[in-house]
């Protein structure tokens, strides 16, 4: 079996891009990886182009060779486009494999460990407050909104979601989310204080005291400014707030500051850039982006923290392709808080990905199928193409009016 064809896909997902990876081989069988990006898809599209040539030929069960041959040739430039270029490539060979062989790719991590996966409501009030009207469903105008919303998701079964900072209105719009409005500085307006207690009060009113909330700030604050989210945070029945910050010595910071669980992490790559959390202990769970890391490295990660004694928290905000990605990652590490999932969605990511996701009791089943039990539709990804200089967001800054 040879690689005789590296294509990539970049599909308009609304209001972001959705980038696939097929790996076509001499024999017939295409192999789908994903490694979606917001900002950058065009970066990465070309840098798998660039990479093809050094794979035609190749034998794409070699997994490991081939990803070591990659990292060693782009090792002048670690982590981003490099990585996640990386990553796509091979988590389209694992599903050559898997499809080769007959079975999940967790069959060849030694099987799996649990049926099903607990969820978390991903992007709970955020994506209504940026496309209610293309997911079909009611806008974010008002905290009475959100608090219907919050009772939504308990009538669907699910323990936990996750949201950013969101201010209702008519657009309701983000501080500091995507593109939505916030200053370089990183520091947070009173008023962006007093917003997000009422978007939590909101939340918690709708939830009720049997679905933890986490609240997703990005890279947006300084730790300065992210104590006193997690002060007010600390009146909520939260899951985690959760940070992305490049200095661990200041998440620890902040983690010392507070007694809410503090999670970060989806922006690093490979055990060299996790071990220093780990090693100065600044999360209390750290996430693993399954489509930035693929899918050796993350489980790697997944057993480094085991190591540490911290929980893992797949990072998921992609195309059903991927949360089979990262249920296949669950299957085989011990050590899972949750996995955050894309609820509301384009209407016709079904004939995208060519399966339903279908969610039973907050909880999603291991998948079965060979490779990731995915297959990518081809022609309609076409008829979808992302238009280079789009960028995600919301509407144009300023506060909504609640």
């Amino acid at each position: 079996m040879k690689i005789r064809e590296i294509e990539t896909f970049i599909v308009d997902a609304g209001w972001r891009p959705l980038l696939f990876v097929a790996v076509r081989t001499d024999d017939g069988i295409t192999g789908y990886g994903e490694v979606s990006d917001g900002r950058n898809p065009y970066g990465i599209a070309g840098t798998i182009d660039d990479f093809e040539p050094l794979l035609i030929g190749r034998d794409p069960r070699h997994i490991e060779s081939i990803y070591w041959e990659l990292y060693r040739v782009s090792r002048q430039n670690p982590g981003g486009i490099a990585a996640k270029a990386i990553a796509g490539i091979e988590l389209a060979l694992w599903d050559v494999k898997g499809k080769a062989a007959g079975m999940p790719v967790y069959e060849f991590f030694g099987g799996p460990m649990r049926k099903e996966m607990d969820l978390s409501y991903c992007h709970a009030v955020t994506t209504r407050a940026r496309q209610h009207e293309l997911v079909g469903a009611p806008p974010i105008d008002s905290y009475e909104a959100v608090t219907e919303f919050g009772k939504e998701v308990v009538e669907m079964g699910f323990k936990a979601l996750k949201t950013n900072v969101i201010i209702p209105g008519t657009p309701a719009t983000g501080y500091g989310s995507g593109s939505g409005f916030g200053p370089t500085d990183q520091i947070i307006p009173v008023e962006i204080l007093r917003r997000t207690e009422q978007l939590l009060a909101a939340l918690s009113d709708g939830t009720g005291p049997d679905v933890e909330i986490a609240i997703d700030l990005n890279f947006h604050y300084k730790p300065e400014a992210a104590k006193k989210v997690c002060k007010v945070c600390e009146q909520f029945t939260m899951m985690w707030i959760e940070f992305d910050m490049y200095e661990p010595e200041a998440l620890r910071e902040i983690k010392d500051s507070t007694s809410v669980s503090v999670t970060s992490g989806e922006s690093l790559y490979g055990i060299k850039g996790y071990r220093p959390y780990l090693e100065k202990r600044s999360m209390d769970t750290i996430m693993v982006d399954v489509v930035w890391n693929g899918f050796s490295r993350s489980r790697d990660i997944a057993m480094v923290a085991e190591s540490f004694e911290v929980n893992i928290a797949p990072h998921n905000y992609y195309s059903p392709l991927a949360t089979n990605m990262a249920l296949n990652l669950c299957a085989v590490v011990p050590n899972v808080r949750i996995l955050e999932v894309e609820v509301d969605e384009v209407p016709w990511m079904e004939e995208l990905c060519g399966v339903p996701v279908k969610f039973k009791g907050g909880k999603l089943a291991i998948p079965t199928a060979p490779g990731w039990g995915v297959d990518l539709n081809e022609d309609f990804a076409r008829s979808k193409v992302w238009e280079r200089g789009r960028g995600p967001g919301f509407a144009p800054a300023g506060l909504g009016k609640a």
